[in-house]
C-alpha cells in the first residue's frame, strides 16, 4: 500500500531578513496509513514549519510532497485549499472554536467551506452529530464553548477535524492548554481514533504525551535526527485508571485524618 504522506528532500528557507533562515533542511520521510506519529523538538527545531507544510498551510522552498498520491507542487491556490479541506483535519492547541456557535455548528463548519459541496444540510448535520458521538459529546451538541470544559472543547475540535473524513489528522500541541488529567482523557480519544485506522500526526514538546503515540520523529536544526517506534507505549485507558485510583486513595487518606 502506498504511503499517505511522502516527502523527499524537503527544504523551507525564509528570506524575510538579511540572513536567510533554513528552517527545514532536506527532510525525507514516509507516513503509512494508520500511523500515530509525534513530531518533537525544541523551539526552533523546525517541527512547526514541517507541520505547516504537511498541512498545506505553507509550501516548501524545494523538495516534493505527495499527500494521498497527489503532488501538492502541481496545485494552484484554490486546488490546494480544496485538498486541505478534503484530505486533512486540524486540531489546535487553542481549540479555535467559534464562541457564539454551538458544538454541533462548530463541527459542521469544514463541510460548509468546500467549493464543490454537494451534501445536503441534513447529511452535514447527521455527519457532525456522528463525530460528536465518536468523541463522547453527543449530549453536549447544543452547548456553546463557554459552557464546556477545556477537555470538552478540545474534543469538539477533534470532532470538527474528523467531519470531512480526512486522510490525515494533524494535531498541533493539542494538550498544551490542558491539565494533566484532561490531557490523558484527550490522548485516550486520539488513541481510540488511531485504533480505528485514522492516521494522526501530532506536534508536542512533552515526552510523556509523545509516549501515547506509536512513532516519534525528533527534529533538531531542521533535520530529523531520530525516527523510532515507541517502546513501552502509554495506554490512556490504563493511565486514567491509575489516576482515579490515586485520587480515591488520597481522598480516603484525607478523610482518615483526625479533625478532617
Amino acid at each position: 500500500m502506498s504511503p499517505v504522506v511522502k516527502i523527499q528532500d524537503l527544504h523551507k528557507i525564509y528570506e524575510s531578513g538579511e540572513v536567510p533562515v533554513h528552517a527545514v533542511r532536506g527532510v525525507s520521510l514516509e507516513i503509512q496509513r494508520g500511523e500515530f506519529i509525534a513530531l518533537m523538538g525544541a523551539s526552533g527545531s523546525g517541527k512547526s514549519t514541517l507541520m505547516n507544510m504537511l498541512g498545506c498551510l505553507d509550501r516548501p522552498t524545494r523538495g516534493t510532497y505527495e499527500l494521498d498520491g497527489i503532488n501538492i507542487d502541481e496545485l494552484d491556490r484554490n486546488e490546494l485549499a480544496d485538498l486541505r479541506n478534503q484530505k486533512l483535519g486540524f486540531v489546535f492547541q487553542g481549540f479555535n472554536l467559534l464562541a457564539r456557535t454551538t458544538a454541533l455548528e462548530n463541527v459542521e463548519l469544514p463541510m460548509l467551506y468546500g467549493r464543490h459541496r454537494k451534501v445536503s444540510m441534513e447529511k452535514i448535520r447527521e455527519r457532525a452529530m456522528h463525530c460528536l458521538e465518536i468523541v463522547g459529546l453527543a449530549n453536549r451538541f447544543d452547548h456553546f464553548p463557554n459552557q464546556l470544559s477545556g477537555g470538552q472543547q478540545q474534543r469538539v475540535a477533534i470532532a470538527r477535524g474528523l467531519v470531512n473524513e480526512p486522510q490525515v489528522l494533524l494535531a498541533d500541541e493539542p494538550t498544551g492548554n490542558l491539565d494533566s488529567k484532561t490531557s490523558v482523557e484527550v490522548m485516550g480519544v486520539f488513541q481510540k481514533l488511531n485504533d480505528q485506522g485514522i492516521t494522526i500526526v501530532m506536534v508536542t514538546h512533552e515526552l510523556d504525551i509523545a509516549k501515547y503515540c506509536r512513532r516519534n520523529l525528533i527534529l533538531r536544526d531542521g533535520v530529523v535526527v531520530r525516527d523510532e517506534l515507541v517502546a513501552d507505549r502509554t495506554i490512556a485507558e490504563e493511565e486514567m485508571q491509575r489516576i482515579k485510583a490515586a485520587e480515591a486513595a488520597a481522598k480516603l487518606t484525607h478523610q482518615a485524618k483526625p479533625g478532617s
